[in-house]
Formats: C-alpha cells, sequence, structure tokens
C-alpha cells in the first residue's frame, strides 16, 4: 500500500500574525530548512505522519520516516520498518544515512492500553528513548522531541507553563515524563515540544481526534466526549514550520507548543458535528467521573506557548478551529444548524488543515 497523500494546503509554510486570528489570515512568509538528512520518527501518529510528508515534499531523498516493524501497511518512499527498541536496528540506520537531525515523534498513546501493559509503555515511551539518545549522541544529531500536554493531571483551571510540576494520572502521561526526563539529562542540547491535540489526518483514519469522532458519525453510531476535559488543539500545518524552525536552530529544554484556543473533548466534537453536517443526536456528553475508572482522564490541561513564541520571535499557531462562529457557545450549539450547511467535504477544508483567507 502507498502512502496516503495529505489534503491540498498541508504544505503550506506561512506563519500567522498576530496571535491568535480570528477571521483575517495575516501570514509572514518563512522558511526553516532543518539539518539533513532528517529521521522522522512515530509517523503512524498524527504529528509525525503529517510532517514526514511535510518535509518529504520539501526535501525528496534527504527524510526518513520510522513506523513500527508490525505495522506494515504504512509504506511508501522513505518508509522504514523499525522499533525504537530494537537498537541494533536503529544503529545501522544511523550508520547507513547519517542522520544530521532527528524529529522524535514515536510513543503509544492508547491510555486503556498502557494502563493494562504498563512494560508495554515503558518499552515503547522509555526504553525506545534510551537507545535513540544513545545513537543520537554518538552520531551528533539534532533532536527535537515531541511530548504531550498530558504529563499534567488537569486536576486545577489548566493554563499550564513549563515551569509547572508534572503530576500525570495515566501510565502514558507517566512513561512521558520519564522520557522528557532522560532527554533533557542526557542530552541537554534537545528541545522538548509538548503538544495538545494535533488536528489533522492520520494513517489509519482512527489515530487523531477528528478521525476517530468522524467515524463514528459517519456510522451512525453516538460518541461520548467528556465536557471537562480540556486541551489547546492545534492545525498540523501549524507546527510543520515550527518543527522546521526548531530543528534549524539551537533551542533547548521544554517548550509548550500547544494553540490558542481552549476547548473541551466534548466541545471539539460538537464543532466536528456541525461542520460535517451530522445529526446532532450522535453526540453524547457527560463529565469525566461517569466515564469510569479505565482509564483515567485529564482534566484541564490547556497550555500557555508564550514562551515558544517569545523564543522563535512570533506566535505560529492559528485558533482551531480558526474562525469564532465555528466555537460552540453551548452544549446545544450544535443543533442549532439555521441556514448553516456543513458537509464532510467542508470539515476537511477547515478542520483537517488551516483553512485559508478567501473562505466564505
Amino acid at each position: 500500500m502507498d502512502f496516503i497523500p495529505l489534503p491540498v494546503g498541508l504544505e503550506s509554510t506561512a506563519f500567522p500574525i498576530p496571535y491568535p486570528i480570528a477571521d483575517a489570515f495575516v501570514v509572514r512568509e518563512r522558511e526553516f530548512n532543518p539539518p539533513l538528512p532528517l529521521l522522522i520518527t512515530g509517523i503512524a501518529g498524527v504529528a509525525g505522519f503529517n510532517a514526514f510528508h511535510y518535509f518529504l515534499r520539501r526535501h525528496p531523498g534527504q527524510v526518513v520516516g520510522l513506523r513500527r516493524k508490525d505495522n506494515w501497511p504504512l509504506s511508501g518512499p522513505g518508509i522504514v520498518g523499525c522499533n525504537l527498541d530494537d537498537r541494533d536496528r536503529l544503529v545501522g540506520l544511523f550508520e547507513k544515512h547519517r542522520f544530521a537531525a532527528v524529529l522524535n515523534a514515536e510513543g503509544t498513546c492508547a491510555l486503556k492500553s498502557c494502563e493494562l501493559d504498563p512494560h508495554m509503555a515503558w518499552r515503547v515511551n522509555v526504553l525506545g528513548i534510551e537507545n535513540l539518545l544513545e545513537v543520537v549522541n554518538q552520531f551528533q544529531s539534532r533532536l527535537v522531541h515531541l511530548s504531550i500536554d498530558l504529563v499534567f493531571s488537569g486536576a486545577g483551571d489548566g493554563g499550564y507553563q513549563e515551569d509547572a510540576p508534572t503530576d500525570p494520572i495515566t501510565v502514558y502521561g507517566k512513561t512521558m515524563v520519564q522520557a522528557e526526563q532522560l532527554i533533557i539529562h542526557d542530552c541537554p542540547s534537545a528541545c522538548v515540544l509538548r503538544i495538545s491535540l494535533p488536528m489533522g489526518i492520520s494513517f489509519n483514519g482512527h489515530a487523531g481526534a477528528i478521525d476517530w469522532i468522524q467515524s463514528r458519525f459517519k456510522k451512525d453510531k453516538p460518541a461520548t466526549l467528556y465536557y471537562d476535559e480540556v486541551r489547546t488543539p492545534t492545525y498540523t500545518d501549524c507546527m510543520h514550520p515550527v518543527f522546521g524552525h526548531v530543528l534549524s536552530t539551537e533551542l533547548r529544554g521544554a517548550y509548550h507548543a500547544g494553540g490558542p484556543r481552549r476547548l473541551s473533548l466534548y466541545e471539539i466534537a460538537q464543532t466536528i458535528n456541525r461542520i460535517g453536517g451530522y445529526p446532532p443526536d450522535l453526540l453524547q456528553g457527560c463529565p469525566r467521573k461517569d466515564a469510569g475508572p479505565m482509564p483515567p482522564r485529564a482534566g484541564n490541561v490547556t497550555m500557555v506557548s508564550d514562551k515558544l513564541a517569545e523564543a522563535l520571535g512570533y506566535h505560529p499557531f492559528s485558533a482551531w478551529p480558526l474562525r469564532d462562529e465555528w466555537v460552540p457557545t453551548d452544549r446545544e450549539w450544535h443543533y442549532r444548524r439555521d441556514a448553516f450547511q456543513g458537509s464532510p467535504e467542508m470539515l476537511a477544508e477547515v478542520l483537517y488543515q488551516r483553512p485559508t483567507a478567501d473562505l466564505p
């Protein structure tokens, strides 16, 4: 099977200003080229999948994407099967390609699977990082590592900054904290970017937030989301130029890379439901406490990304969704359609990718 093409527009290298953007789409054109050749790990996930194809289009023949060995359907130019816990295989790839930079998006984020099999979560999220760090240091490669907002519990009002103590409540979050600590200690020149929900397509059609919710609606099945799990979602095509910029600099340490708009999972699903033109009754909501103990759910893990903006010299992220009129105002908002006609095509144009200024 060949790789899945990205929607038109994801190759954009434009940066929006000011921050956040509402209706206006003002951009400053910037291009940042990472050191080459570039290795991108974890390309089965949304962030890694979209970043791989973005950089591959810009630097043909200079970008290699890693997927796990058993994920054989994910294939195509530049894609290699290799588990990060396979040290010998990893060393062989570095010896062959002499990677100048690594964007590490690897990690198992299936919350329930991690809770049921902590050793598996440790092997992928921690042991894999140990091996990667050893090889990165050996070959003196630039490393940018993608972590997650779920290193926090979300017990308070959100708005986490980088100096906030981590307090994860899931095995996934705990292993991601371990990975961060290893990187900061063993590779102090590396940069850790904590992302939230990357909004873009996924390889299998289920890995992303949009994919999973829309897949339920497409099958005329209900989707239940939480009122009180709050995130800072980000368009993937806003993230790609940031990755390129950070890879091309000596920025080090931890930075938050979440979008400027704070939305609950229920509100995210409301937007998907209405923009996609799906029946509103398919969306159901509940507080986290009614979801059961497995897996544990974080609360308000929204992040403040001002430190990253200051380091870059601009605010890189548009709000998701871009326009205020696409943002729920109450729990019944998605029922009120009036003359608005959503569709899956519109969803693809404005939620999977950052829309352009000339949309009606």
